[in-house]
């Protein structure tokens, strides 16, 4: 299942979305996960924490699946 997470300004950095949605409990655990190839974006590895996600971009780690929209 793919979870919407609403984002009010342009963009939001990609280890700070996995804190957001709880996917991870520190930034440092963000750091390890994205730098050990743990995440997709959009299907593709993504190895830079700072990578901006914007709306329509889909991040997936593990069996956690997250799309960035724009909030109404």
């Amino acid at each position: 299942m793919v979870v919407p997470f609403d984002i009010r300004t342009a963009y939001i950095k990609l280890d700070s979305l996995l804190k957001a949605v709880s996917a991870v409990a520190s930034g440092g655990e963000a750091k390890l996960l994205i730098a050990d190839g743990q995440v997709r974006v959009n299907g593709a590895v993504e190895l830079r924490r700072g990578r901006k996600l914007y709306p329509g971009d889909g991040v997936k780690l593990a069996d956690h699946e997250f799309r960035v929209e724009r909030a109404a």
